[in-house]
Parts: structure tokens; sequence; C-alpha cells
């Protein structure tokens, strides 16, 4: 079984042109699975029933895994089962009884725009570290990046005198987000007083370097944001993602089109983001609530 987990992800990698974070929630949400099957006396993927399956999805939800997280495991194993029938590898696919994945409801963590303002205002910028921080934390949530697509930024990928990013997405895709005038203004700071002296003699074409000289991590930007979540006084969790999905919510509770959205958070498909219309929903009734005269 794990030999066709293996065969699998080649093809996503090679075919798809999966990126390498999305091949490895693949292959952890496939081998979790398999490891469960094994356990149940299952020795390879033809013999899995539709019980099995059920079950297996039930445990996920048991275990406290969230919505979202077993959604992913469903979507990981149908994918899977997809590309076993058109191989041959199987004769019937015990997932296509499975309605689409979906994380029942449950709406993305946003801050309030208080609330980013206060962590953007977090770093200190009187020091280099304190300067690349807030140029970080200013880019992620006026474009809305990922985390992955931010720390793998070129110095030419930001054109500062135009106003935009340019990053690579999943699958390799490239587009490119406006920045506001606030993000413009950071990483110029960074780029005038801080880059330098963290670059130090060494040669680096990427934009954000840590205190070594060498280019930040995604678990390195984590730790920071985490701390300044903490000094921003935000007493709940809050990940890169969250900044994203508050991009996302702040622009269309201003009036932004939802296509534009789309194109900005580099989604394939508009259902995707469709998401963030319930969370702009609740805004709209908290107001009607609020001014309406017979709410």
């Amino acid at each position: 079984m794990d030999h066709l987990i293996e065969e699998y992800l080649r093809f996503l990698a090679v075919e798809r042109g999966l990126a390498e974070n999305s091949l490895a929630a693949y292959g952890r949400d496939l081998r979790r699975i398999v490891g469960y099957l094994k356990q149940t006396g299952v020795g390879s993927f033809q013999d899995v029933r539709r019980g099995q399956v059920a079950r297996l999805l039930l445990m996920l939800r048991e275990e406290g895994l969230a919505p979202r997280t077993v959604a992913r495991h469903t979507s990981s194993l149908r994918g899977l089962y997809r590309y076993l029938l058109a191989q041959d590898h199987v004769k019937e696919d015990p997932t296509a009884h499975l309605e689409s994945s979906s994380p029942w409801g449950r709406l993305p963590g946003v801050l309030s725009q208080e609330e980013v303002e206060r962590l953007l205002a977090a770093p200190p910028t009187g020091n280099p570290l304190g300067l690349r921080d807030k140029a970080m934390l200013e880019l992620l949530y006026a474009a809305g990046l990922r985390v992955s697509e931010m720390v793998t930024l070129r110095l030419s990928d930001v054109d500062l005198e135009v106003g935009y990013v340019r990053c690579q997405g999943k699958g390799g895709k490239d587009r490119v987000v406006p920045l506001g005038r606030d993000a413009q203004a950071a990483v110029r700071r960074y780029l005038a007083a801080s880059r330098s002296h963290l670059q130090r003699e060494r040669s680096s074409a990427t934009l954000f370097l840590n205190r070594l000289g060498y280019p930040l991590t995604r678990q390195g930007f984590w730790k920071l944001l985490r701390a300044y979540a903490v000094t921003a006084g935000i007493d709940r969790r809050v990940t890169p993602h969250t900044l994203r999905h508050s991009f996302a919510t702040h622009l269309l509770e201003r009036g932004a089109d939802l296509r534009a959205v789309q194109m900005m958070l580099g989604h394939a498909d508009i259902s995707t983001t469709q998401i963030y219309t319930h969370v702009s929903r609740a805004h709209l009734k908290s107001v009607y609530n609020r001014y309406h005269p017979r709410a």
C-alpha cells in the first residue's frame, strides 16, 4: 500500500505540478489512513470496503480533528482511489458514495480590523529585525499571501514603484497582487535600513532573511507571529492563514468583487473563495441588527 501512495504522489508532482507543501500534506493524510486500515487487518487498497471508509472518517472526527482536516483526509483518499481506478490497481472505488468533502460550515478564523492594526503595530521598528518583521506582517496582510509564498519571495518579485508583488502559488502558478501604501512603505524601510545588516557578507536574492543572512523559514515566521499576537493582546490562536482570511474578508466587507478576491488569493475555483461570503454575511447581519430601526 505504501508503494502505491508513493506512486500517486509522484503522479501529483509530475502530472499535476503540485507544490512540495501540498504533496507533504497528501502524504501525511494517506499514510495516516493506511495505518488505520492496517490496524483493522486490511492488506491492500483493493480490499477496502465502504463501511471501513465510513468508520475511518468517524474515527477521525472522534479523535477531535478539525472538520476541515477531516475533509482534507476525505479529499486525499478520494483522489487516491480515482488514480488507482484509472491505473487498474483496484476494481472498485469505496469512496464513490461519499459526498463532496465539506468543512461542515466551519468559517475561517478572522481578525477584526482593530486587531489587525494592533498586530501590525507590534514589531519594534528601532532595529533591523523589527523592521523586517513589520514589513512581513504588512505584506502578508496587504496581499493575502500564503506564508510559503512570502518566505520564497525574491527581491525582483516586489515592485515598490508600481505597487505590486508577484508570487508563485500552488501548482507553480504565478499571480500579481497590488500592494497598499503602508505595505510599500514598510518594505521600503526594510530594504533601506535592515536587509543589508541581516545579509552581512552573504549573497541572496531572497527578500526576507533571518539574523544569519539565510532565507527565513515558515517555522521561523510562525514563531514570530505567535509572539507578536501575544504582544498585541490577541488572546486566540493566530496563524499566517488568519491574516490571509482577514485580508479576503475585509476586502469583501468593503465591497470588493468576489472574482477579484479570487484572483488575488490565487484560488483556481471560485467556490473555494465563496467561503468568505459567509463571513461577510455575518458582518452584514451585525450591521443590520445595529442600525435597522426594526431589527
